[in-house]
């Protein structure tokens, strides 16, 4: 396996005058959209350059679940499931509506995209090492449109060994360090399940001792565990790829400026302040730099108002593409989006050396019986098991009447016991820690803790009495909780009559405080099928490409399932590099 030095060593010994490199496709940003379209580009005889501004790869894909919803794949089809491209259509046609005639192609961009998206998929599989397996069932968040499936739609990277990558293992973003145990380990769905029952079950603790035991050799060698799944599974399998192609990933190489000759883009200026060099790109520039999460005008152009304080995006995410884009005479498209961005509640989260991070509150603890959202009146707000997505826009909404950032979390002791809260394990009895950090609110009374929050008393305590009542009756006659299959897939099986209503019920009482904050953004440049970029007056910009959240999102502000985000990214990366090779497929 090569190392990154060799495989950035290129011969460049025939660039063209006035060019210190030359390629044929010159990719920005090593997230999953442009690895994608740096490996497929790879694949089909291109000569490719990837410049990463950071010094590892992955973005955001990396800190991500690694979900790709992909309706029709044939992994989910092979384990028994049933779905298809033509059914998924009527959800997305039912969820996102007519937006419009200037809807810049955007129904026939979904319809592209459900095609190819298993064809792309089975692509990966046969010609690289990127490997996916069937979710199973994970409901549509929007279940009860019609074309909505429960299972069969979302397929997910297999799991990695991050040993086979060397010493170029540090190259991959790690997740973020809430969601990693003993400082570096990963755990899955079915990781969590067996460490909770590890003392109760014979099978569930060898499973548990073997994945920390392989965690502790591990870090005999390594900065955190190599045992590599979800999102880190997915960028590092890409870039194992890559690396077994030899294609060359400049680190700390961001894209400073476009060059244009007589219209087109015909390469671009790469590198920082005093080491700048000009890469020719002979089939063109991708742009995929991940949005614009970081970029303040960017935000307070096209982000609802108060503009959200947090975002789980990484943090080079400055909006690169879109301003050299636009510089260029690029659209950045906002017509017929829902919203701007794909949304999820998170929870901050001191850090003993001082930091903070963030937990963003996906399934693990709204769905479950036992817990509300309430914000500063009291009173709730949003069905709590909605899709984090969901659940954020109803926080605009509520904030529109009533402050609503933060909203609260609000369960008792026996809840986060059972089944914890954000960063708090289920197990954990002492909330004395997390009290004094202030990550959780903690009292003996429904008003001291209204106290406490400065929120309305007489409102939350009816508002607790009133979800109690509906706890016993099984029902939600205000939001609707338990309703959805999606609610029920992540509330608590065991529990009746509903999986997802319980009653808060014995002290001390608890509440975590909840921010809106973006996954990714759905506003980005506009373009073709094939990731071309284009001018408000709809003219490609020749030379000029775009995916992943630099692209306008085909799901255009909306959040179907799981994977809405990374399935586009994957897709339209592929159909890039297709177009790149002179390859492109029919419409």
């Amino acid at each position: 396996m090569p190392n990154i030095e060799k495989a950035e060593a290129g011969d460049n010994s025939a660039a063209t005058p006035g060019w210190d490199r030359e390629t044929d496709l010159l990719v920005a940003g090593a997230g999953p959209g442009g690895m994608t379209a740096a490996l497929v580009a790879a694949i089909e005889g291109l000569d490719v350059v990837i410049c990463e501004k950071t010094a590892q790869i992955g973005g955001t894909g990396a800190t991500s679940a690694g979900t790709l919803w992909i309706p029709g794949n044939r992994q989910s089809a092979a384990a028994g499931y049933d779905d298809t491209a033509e059914a998924a259509g009527r959800y997305l046609d039912s969820l996102i509506g007519d937006t419009g005639a200037d809807d810049g192609g955007n129904a026939e961009m979904r319809r592209l995209y459900l095609r190819d998206g298993p064809d792309v998929i089975d692509y990966l599989m046969e010609k690289s090492d990127v490997r996916f397996v069937p979710c199973g069932r994970h409901p549509d968040y929007r279940n009860n449109l019609p074309g909505a499936a429960v299972d069969g739609r979302a397929v997910v990277p297999a799991g990695f060994d991050g040993r086979k990558l060397g010493s170029d293992f540090d190259r991959v973003r790690p997740p973020m360090k809430e969601f990693m145990l003993l400082g570096g380990m990963m755990v899955g769905k079915t990781d969590i399940a067996n460490l909770i029952d590890r003392w109760r079950s014979p099978g569930a603790f060898v499973h548990s001792a073997g994945i920390v035991l392989r965690y502790l050799l591990d870090r005999l060698r390594y900065r955190r565990g190599t045992r590599l799944m979800m999102g880190n599974a997915l960028v590092a399998r890409l870039y194992y790829s890559l690396l077994k192609r030899g294609v060359p990933v400049l680190f700390d190489t961001p894209v400073a400026d476009l060059v244009i000759e007589n219209g087109a883009v015909t390469g671009a200026v790469v590198g920082t302040e005093g080491n700048l060099q000009r890469i020719r790109a002979r089939r063109g520039v991708v742009f995929a730099t991940g949005g614009f999460a970081h970029n303040e005008k960017f935000r307070a152009e096209f982000m609802p108002a108060p503009t959200p304080p947090f975002s789980l995006a990484a943090d080079a995410n400055g909006g690169d593409g879109l301003r050299l884009g636009e510089a260029a005479g690029a659209h950045i498209r906002s017509e017929g989006h829902q919203g701007s961005a794909f949304w999820t509640p998170v929870s901050v989260v001191p850090r003993p050396d001082g930091t903070t991070g963030l937990f963003p509150h996906l399934a693990l603890d709204r769905a479950k019986p036992g817990l509300i959202a309430v914000n500063s009146t009291g009173r709730r707000f949003v069905n709590e098991a909605a899709s984090y997505h969901d659940f954020v826009e109803a926080m605009y909404r509520s904030h529109a009447t009533a402050d609503t950032m933060p909203a609260w979390l609000i369960c008792d002791a026996a809840f986060v016991r059972k089944y914890g809260i954000g960063v708090i394990h289920p197990g954990t009895r002492d909330l004395g820690p997390f009290a004094k950090s202030g990550y959780a609110t903690v009292a003996d009374t429904i008003e001291n803790l209204a106290a406490d929050l400065r929120i309305d008393a007489t409102g939350l305590a009816d508002t607790v009495a009133r979800h109690n009542g509906f706890a016993k009756q099984g029902t939600d006659p205000d939001f609707g909780k338990g309703d959805l299959e999606l609610n029920r897939f992540n509330g608590d099986h065991a529990h009746g009559p509903n999986p997802c209503l319980g009653p808060i019920a014995a002290p001390p009482f608890v509440a975590v405080a909840v921010w809106p904050s973006e996954l990714g953004c759905s506003i980005g440049l506009d373009t073709t099928a094939d990731g071309q970029v284009r001018t408000a007056a709809g003219q490609v910009v020749s030379g000029l490409y775009a995916c992943g959240n630099d692209m306008s999102s085909v799901m255009a502000g909306s959040y179907p399932g799981p994977g809405t985000t990374l399935g586009p990214a994957v897709v339209f990366g592929w159909r890039v590099a297709m177009h790149a090779a002179g390859k492109a497929r029919g419409l």
